[in-house]
């Protein structure tokens, strides 16, 4: 069997749906820059000093990067990915040491009138590398932890340098890889894990100064759902009933009787109840997988003591890892605190321009909280409000429809591609994309924190639309060349 040697047409097999999505959407975004920063003294769109025009050279030159990606033989991001990788890791670092201190974090590096952000141009490399990785030969992901410990220090390793830099959004966006790992055959328990992690954080500090058995509120419900995610793991996933119904009728006639005395106004250390009432279960468990011989219920033993130590581990990070900044932004997001006249500002505002623009919108150019400038950073992390005013919910829609195509588009090429190292970077930019937009406009809705994540090529700034230009337009070169990965 040997390879077919005619000669194929890159360009000819370059999925043009994709590109032409690609245009609409840089397009739109440069119309909401313009409308978002509109200045009836400056009304030119192409005004190479106003946010529109600067970001019509940013997309000038990411056309010219398409361009060159799509002129590159394939098999050289996959033959030098972990060098690139490797590079990128040594710019991070080095910006961590020379950037200059911007709004509390050193992230961008400066060159003259030229301004990037290592940390976005990190998420094609780490893409590259990991999709190197995953595809290495007989590589499989569940055969041994030190495979899951290189995919891991590849995801992670740029989360610590950009977090050096004090710069959280950006690092949180690489978690999104998670989702490509599960893809490529992580268990479903570690994603579980990780929406536990959420909500426990969530619970422990919306519900931290109410008290219920002496204890805060938020540690009991956690304590609580730990009782139950352990009945449920015991019957689903050990499957064991017998031991599922012991465990079950223990922690349910115990709470029943600490409640009842709870009512009867009998003092109950919350704390030591259920770590008591868990602790044995925990024994109780222990004892039967040894009889059985059964890992399954080792693994839900060591989950469920895993939960109670991040439990107890939710203060601290809260109290000492985060910034001032980021924990009041948290507060206020979880409507612990009314601020909206500080750090609270600019989602109240976003929500009140969003709302007005109604059905139908007020109109291009014609919003009046964008135009009065009500809305800070309202070309940057906040344009989604701009077009939420003067589109309406109708244009709110319709762009979140074109990205839902485009996310749908790179699964659809990631699934025709022969190779593994074509099908997880795809999925791996497909993340990248789910990650930004969900944040994003959940930021400017009021469902998520304030991080600082921009919407890709929507909003103003060179480095956020040349990285998801290049993530984008590597796949599509990629797939361009599936044909000769072929065998005839």
């Amino acid at each position: 069997m040997e390879l077919r040697n005619t000669k194929i047409s890159y360009f000819g097999s370059l999925d043009w749906f994709t590109v032409i999505l690609y245009l609409i959407l840089v397009t739109i975004g440069v119309f909401s820059i313009y409308a978002a920063s509109y200045d009836m003294d400056n009304a030119n769109i192409f005004d190479f000093n106003e946010f529109s025009g600067k970001q019509i050279t940013w997309i000038g030159c990411a056309l010219i990067l398409a361009l060159i990606i799509l002129l590159i033989d394939s098999r050289m991001f996959e033959t030098y990915a972990y060098p690139i990788y490797l590079f990128i890791l040594f710019v991070m670092i080095v910006t961590i040491f020379i950037a200059p201190d911007i709004k509390g974090s050193r992230s961008w590096l400066v060159m003259g009138p030229l301004r990037f952000q290592p940390a976005e141009f990190g998420k094609f490399a780490t893409a590259i590398a990991l999709a190197k990785l995953l595809s290495e030969y007989n590589f499989k992901l569940n055969d041994s932890l030190k495979n899951y410990l290189k995919a891991l220090a590849i995801i992670l390793v740029p989360v610590v340098l950009i977090l050096a830099q004090k710069e959280t959004g950006s690092a949180l966006a690489y978690f999104a890889l998670f989702f490509v790992l599960y893809r490529e055959g992580m268990s479903g328990l570690i994603l579980l894990a990780a929406f536990c992690a959420i909500l426990f954080f969530v619970l422990a500090i919306k519900y931290a100064d109410d008290i219920f058995m002496g204890i805060p509120l938020g540690e009991a419900l956690v304590f609580i759902i730990l009782m139950i995610l352990m009945v449920c793991m015991l019957a689903l996933y050990c499957k064991k009933n017998d031991l599922a119904r012991n465990v079950f009728l223990w922690f349910a006639g115990t709470s029943i009787l600490a409640f009842g005395l709870h009512l009867l106004s009998v003092d109950i250390p919350g704390r030591v109840f259920f770590l008591s009432v868990i602790g044995i279960a925990l024994v109780y468990c222990f004892i039967q997988s040894l009889k059985f011989h059964n890992n399954k219920i080792i693994i839900t033993i060591f989950g469920t003591i895993t939960g109670i130590i991040f439990l107890f581990m939710i203060n601290y990070a809260f109290t000492s890892i985060l910034q001032p900044h980021q924990q009041q932004r948290i507060k206020v997001t979880l409507g612990l605190v009314e601020d909206k006249l500080a750090l609270g500002y600019n989602v109240n505002q976003s929500k009140i321009a969003i709302g007005s623009g109604g059905f139908a919108g007020k109109g291009y150019l014609n919003g009046t909280q964008t135009k009065l400038k009500y809305v800070p950073e309202q070309h940057t992390d906040f344009i989604y409000c701009t077009i939420g005013e003067e589109e309406g919910f109708v244009g709110s829609l319709t762009v979140l429809a074109l990205f839902l195509i485009l996310i749908l588009r790179v699964i659809h090429i990631s699934e025709r591609q022969p190779t593994t190292f074509g099908r997880v970077y795809g999925y791996c930019v497909a993340s990248f994309f789910i990650f930004h937009i969900c944040v994003n406009v959940g930021m400017v809705i009021g469902l998520c924190p304030v991080i600082g994540i921009p919407l890709p090529f929507f909003s103003y700034g060179g480095s956020s639309l040349w990285s998801f230009t290049i993530l984008l337009f590597i796949l599509l070169r990629i797939d361009a060349s599936r044909k000769s990965h072929h065998v005839y």
